[in-house]
């Protein structure tokens, strides 16, 4: 069977097939605590620059361009995408985030970008 990545949100319950559970926000999600979040991993180095991130300000009409800046920023940190890829290899990778949109965010971003990694 192969191995997927998917994305959810923090604050949906962990599940048995998440597989590696990492966390690709700069700031910890109001109202969980780490215990709750079953994390494998806190990785703060792949999410959007606080500069970014607050530009955006998760509004859906600057999403493409978010894309494309973010993009940018993660021009410089293709190790980490190969890292997290090989993960995505071996298990289930699970990447979480804490934004309420669900189709407008920094996760969605990396999901496509891990899934045209060769």
């Amino acid at each position: 069977m192969k191995n997927v990545i998917k994305i959810k949100r923090i604050y949906d319950l962990p599940q048995n097939d998440d597989g590696y559970r990492i966390l690709i926000d700069r700031l910890w999600p109001r109202g969980i605590s780490k215990t709750e979040a079953q994390l494998d991993e806190w990785d703060r180095t792949i999410a959007p620059s606080n500069e970014l991130r607050k530009w955006f300000g998760h509004q859906p009409e600057l999403f493409e361009e978010f894309k494309v800046k973010f993009i940018e920023e993660l021009q410089s940190n293709k190790g980490e995408l190969h890292r997290l890829k090989k993960i995505s290899e071996e298990q289930n990778l699970t990447l979480l985030y804490s934004a309420k949109d669900e189709k407008y965010n920094n996760a969605v971003v990396i999901l496509e970008l891990l899934q045209n990694l060769t």
